[in-house]
């Protein structure tokens, strides 16, 4: 009599710990071949400037269409919001936080190339903060992060006024400005001289009113006397 083994039958919980062990491995092993970088770990910039922000990761040769999803997000001020997001090599504004619409573009031609790059206008200090990208293809996936600090704008000295700039840059201008001044000098002088001329007239009208009137009360004063 032949005793055949006893056949082993799986649980559910086994079967699904077995199918987690597999996924995992396979995520590693994907993760180890597909590798996401950055150019740049550290960004500086100033607030109201421009800056362009970019990522790279292999392409494959398989001429098979491959599926590609990027998804870019920041942590600023402990606030997630997510900056970038391409689904099937196609832009999807939907997704994207508000304080970043209008404000981030994209390269079309380098993505082919396995390039991702991001040019964000008009930079803010609230800015400031951790960016990250994942990049999810049928060949594989991963993510990689950088930081942008984005300083305020130094203070600087105020430009000159155009009338400024016009006397100091146009003889024609320097020439005006110094024929004003010099006919205002002569009417000054002009003006002081007539009040000279007038003060000394009246003091001769004075002294004339005054001698006449003496000349008068005199002879008065001796009838007076007489009588």
């Amino acid at each position: 009599m032949i005793v055949w083994p006893a056949k082993k039958y799986f649980s559910k919980e086994e079967m699904i710990c077995s199918i987690l062990v597999i996924f995992i491995l396979t995520s590693c092993v994907c993760a180890g071949s597909f590798v996401v970088n950055v150019t740049q770990s550290w960004y500086h910039a100033e607030e109201n400037h421009n800056i362009s922000l970019e990522w790279m990761f292999p392409t494959s040769t398989d001429p098979s269409p491959n599926v590609l999803h990027v998804s870019c997000e920041t942590l600023i001020n402990q606030i997630h919001s997510v900056m970038f997001y391409l689904y099937e090599g196609v832009e999807v504004p939907e997704f994207q936080d508000v304080r970043f619409a209008g404000r981030v573009q994209w390269d079309k031609d380098v993505l082919r190339e396995g390039r991702l790059r991001l040019h964000i206008s008009r930079l803010q200090t609230n800015d400031s903060g951790l960016y990250w990208c994942e990049v999810d293809t049928s060949y594989g996936k991963n993510f990689k992060e950088c930081h942008l600090n984005v300083t305020a704008v130094k203070d600087r000295p105020e430009p000159e006024t155009t009338s400024d700039t016009s006397l100091r840059g146009d003889p024609r201008g320097r020439i005006g400005l110094y024929c004003v001044l010099g006919l205002t000098a002569a009417l000054l002088v002009i003006y002081s001289f007539c009040l000279y001329i007038t003060k000394r007239i009246r003091d001769q009208y004075n002294k004339q009113y005054i001698k006449t009137t003496i000349q008068v009360i005199d002879p008065l004063r001796f009838c007076t006397e007489t009588v």
